[in-house]
């Protein structure tokens, strides 16, 4: 007798439980649409559960990223009520220092185009940079405090919107293929343990593996990983008050070197370990510690604050940030396979616009209109590969 596969029906289906599937699973739900969200692991297992939880404004150049940051910022404000105790939203704002003159002036033309945008930012003189920070090292030249800047803890955030947004949540399934009617267009997934999950549309939420899931579907989306590493501390008094992070850390964020790149990023937890980053490198998927990117990280932190050269240091780890060309996530319904939609690609900005995204992928489900521009964000705006080129 053959095997039997149990079916669903959901209005959508969001593959991915990360920050990114979790805040499209709620806002979608929020809209009145049933949802199931399905991951190959657990929630958070991926980039989520490897980040630091930045929601940041500061390290963004005016356009359409910080566009998106900034409906963000006002969407997470929404949230912060609940996250409070949930998920240990802080909202204590960023400190970009500056070494020297040079790098201050520099960092004063960013600011201000900013600030027309939209952010606010505050001066601060190196005279008066320990009324923030007291434990900040001598003699630099002065810095820009952003009070828009928060953070938050990435796998209790993604599992309170989860809870929040009622869905059938299927842990531990492994998408295999799309379901597709005689149109081209999506009905649904298949699993690996043979399960058929039915529903109109599906949210490509897998983050660093977006691309892979895309092309299921016949669809290129040019998504690579980006490694990271992040230091933890023993836990501390509060030592660090705000994110702290050198100026060189926003041309990083912006670069497209596949080579290992570090900045100094410094920031206190609510529970006491000290975080330290940043560093960004492709090497594909390879987790192998890199002991120079740790040796490089220590000494950054310990240039920024003096008082961590004898702190101890428990433990590292290494995330993957989904990364694409242009440096802007896909978001959005995909053209070439009907009722697919986007929402990856964020490379290490995914915690903070994880609202965003969310909303705007609800208002394409929903046939209602973005709250701001989506164009820069099409999936379909990469050029395909020349034939015989790999990633």
């Amino acid at each position: 007798m053959p095997t039997r596969h149990p079916t669903a029906a959901s209005d959508v289906i969001v593959v991915g439980a990360g920050m990114i599937g979790a805040a499209c699973a709620y806002y979608a739900s929020r809209a009145g649409l049933s949802v199931t969200v399905l991951d190959r692991g657990p929630v958070a297992g991926g980039t989520t559960g490897a980040g630091e939880g930045n929601l940041l404004v500061s390290d963004k150049e005016p356009g359409p990223e910080l566009d998106l940051a900034l409906l963000s910022h006002r969407l997470w404000r929404e949230l912060a009520p609940a996250l409070r105790a949930e998920a240990e939203f802080e909202p204590k704002g960023g400190l970009v220092v500056a070494s020297d003159g040079s790098r201050l002036d520099a960092l004063r033309r960013f600011a201000k185009a900013q600030g027309d945008a939209g952010v606010v930012t505050v001066e601060i003189p190196g005279d008066r940079l320990h009324d923030l920070e007291p434990r900040l090292a001598e003699g630099l030249a002065g810095a820009f405090h952003y009070p828009q800047d928060a953070q938050v803890q990435p796998a209790l955030a993604a599992s309170h919107l989860l809870r929040a947004a009622g869905a059938r949540l299927r842990l531990g399934e492994e998408v295999t293929a799309l379901l597709t009617g005689p149109d081209g267009a999506v009905r649904g997934v298949r699993t690996a343990n043979g399960s058929r999950l039915h529903a109109p549309r599906v949210v490509n939420a897998a983050g660093t593996w977006g691309g892979a899931f895309a092309r299921l579907a016949g669809a290129e989306l040019p998504v690579l990983p980006r490694r990271g590493f992040v230091l933890v501390t023993e836990p501390l008094p509060r030592v660090v008050r705000h994110k702290v992070y050198a100026a060189d850390y926003v041309a990083d964020v912006a670069s497209d070197s596949a080579a290992l790149q570090t900045s100094a990023v410094v920031e206190g937890t609510p529970a006491g370990p000290v975080l330290i980053g940043a560093t960004r490198e492709r090497v594909g998927f390879d987790r192998t510690p890199s002991t120079e990117a740790l040796r490089r990280l220590a000494l950054g932190a310990a240039r920024l604050f003096p008082v961590l050269a004898g702190v101890r240091v428990m433990r590292a780890y290494a995330g993957f940030r989904p990364y694409l060309p242009d440096h802007l996530p896909a978001i959005g319904p995909d053209p070439r396979v009907p009722g697919l939609l986007h929402a990856c690609g964020h490379e290490g900005a995914g915690i903070g616009l994880a609202p965003a995204t969310g909303l705007l992928v609800s208002r394409f489900l929903t046939g209602t209109a973005p709250d701001l521009d989506i164009r820069p964000f099409r999936p379909e705006r990469f050029p395909p590969e020349p034939l015989g080129e790999t990633a």
